[in-house]
């Protein structure tokens, strides 16, 4: 059975965009940071920062995301009543433009 890198990404990331799975990961990184038992124990050089560091940037990349979707939402939700009152005044004036490219 052969898995790549990068199949197992895709999958990651498809599971990542439901925002239940996401509070899951944000939620099991902080219980992990904060038990005593690690996967690679911190008195070994380097291999025992490796899997904090991982983690923390996948704390970090999962909220930073979920902040930055919220500021999204907000700011398209005033956006959208902007836009609304704006295509009522375009709508009237659309102009058929018929491109050609140059080489």
């Amino acid at each position: 059975m052969k898995i790549s890198v990068q199949s197992l990404y895709n999958w990651y990331r498809s599971v990542i965009r439901n925002p239940k799975y996401r509070w899951w990961v944000i939620l099991g990184t902080l219980l992990y940071f904060v038990s005593p038992f690690d996967i690679a124990p911190d008195f070994l050089p380097i291999v025992g920062q490796i899997d904090d560091v991982f983690l923390l940037t996948l704390l970090v990349t999962e909220v930073s995301g979920l902040v930055i979707e919220g500021f999204k939402a907000r700011r398209g939700n005033i956006d959208a009543k902007t836009a609304n009152s704006a295509e009522d005044s375009t709508s009237k004036a659309t102009v058929d433009v018929d491109a050609v490219s140059v080489k």
